[in-house]
């Protein structure tokens, strides 16, 4: 056991009107010393929900985004700017998640992606990206950082898988099944940036409170491009069957633009996907890499449409329609697709 620890449990732990937040340099031992196993089984979960009851603030988040900066694996710097997509690790279970689809979308359009998560975990025991990229015929999980960093130079897209990638994040998550909680570390997920340079921040959240830790958090640690989406189940996806809401950085780091999307303004029907089984999310995706009109591949286009507009690449919602259209009917994705299974197989 350590006393310097235990610190930490009793400031976060003693009750509604006693306890207090670290501040950040605390919450970024806290975090280093469960990473590295310095505090004992017994003081890490305390800790871990007294925190969540607790709720983390922005100053703790950034904290925590310290420590995963300075221990975590990172991709190295590319010339283009790079996006990362922060996605909850535990899955979707109800909506059709279109992440990849969106992914390859935008790196065949020249925008650099990196996105990060592991298997199925809890509390959800959702559908995980790295399943729906295996379906695909990509496999990320033998690639060593070195070998991933050679697949994002050359395609534009970079996967951190942490059980390989990141094996200490991993024993938080036994912490995490065993509590039958999400603890605030699942909220710094996603806004964590696995590169060692500058990055535009993806982020999806559900709780609008979350927007204010995540816009305090990026502030502190000097983020000035990020995108917040109130998505379907707290992923990065818009929604279909209400109006995206979303927040924007601006050049003022106190001041989040809002900006309102609704579907049926651009001819969208207001009806999310479900999702029913892997295999046929796979059939339905693989229908859109070749061309094929469906309900998916609708909300493959809304999203596709924004991101390409809100990452410069096209000028504004509709012209990122029109040409998330014209990419997807070029047979472009599936391209891109292959060609980050030639290299893989090489590896």
């Amino acid at each position: 056991m350590t006393n310097k620890f235990r610190e930490f449990i009793q400031k976060v732990g003693s009750g509604t009107h006693t306890s207090d937040n670290l501040t950040r340099a605390e919450a970024a031992t806290a975090t280093k010393m469960m990473l590295l196993g310095e505090a004992t089984p017994a003081q890490i979960g305390a800790f871990l929900i007294a925190h969540r009851i607790k709720r983390p603030t922005g100053e703790e988040l950034a904290g925590i985004l310290d420590s995963y900066y300075e221990i975590g694996p990172k991709l190295l710097p590319i010339a283009q700017p790079v996006i990362v997509l922060g996605i909850p690790y535990d899955g979707r279970t109800r909506t059709a998640p279109i992440n990849i689809i969106t992914a390859l979308l935008l790196a065949a359009a020249g925008q650099p992606v990196i996105m990060h998560g592991g298997d199925r975990l809890p509390t959800k025991y959702g559908l995980p990206l790295i399943e729906i990229w295996q379906g695909l015929g990509i496999d990320w999980t033998s690639l060593s950082l070195e070998q991933t960093q050679q697949v994002f130079e050359q395609t534009g897209i970079g996967f951190i898988y942490t059980p390989k990638h990141f094996p200490l994040n991993q024993t938080l998550w036994e912490y995490r099944e065993q509590l039958g909680k999400r603890p605030p570390l699942a909220t710094m997920e996603l806004i964590w940036c696995p590169y060692t340079s500058d990055a535009h921040i993806i982020a999806g959240f559900v709780h609008p409170p979350t927007e204010g830790m995540f816009q305090t958090a990026l502030g502190l640690r000097g983020v000035n491009k990020y995108t917040f989406i109130k998505g379907l189940e707290g992923s990065c996806d818009l929604p279909r069957d209400r109006t995206a809401i979303i927040g924007l950085s601006s050049s003022n780091p106190e001041v989040l633009t809002r900006l309102q999307l609704a579907p049926s303004e651009y001819g969208f029907i207001t009806k999310n996907v479900p999702l029913t089984t892997t295999e046929e999310l796979i059939k339905e995706m693989q229908g859109i890499l070749t061309g094929k009109t469906s309900e998916l591949s609708q909300t493959a286009l809304w999203n596709g449409g924004f991101y390409l507009w809100r990452t410069g690449i096209c000028s504004d919602m509709q012209t990122g329609i029109d040409t998330a259209t014209e990419l997807i009917s070029s047979g472009v994705l599936a391209a891109k697709l292959q060609q980050i299974n030639t290299l893989l197989q090489r590896f």
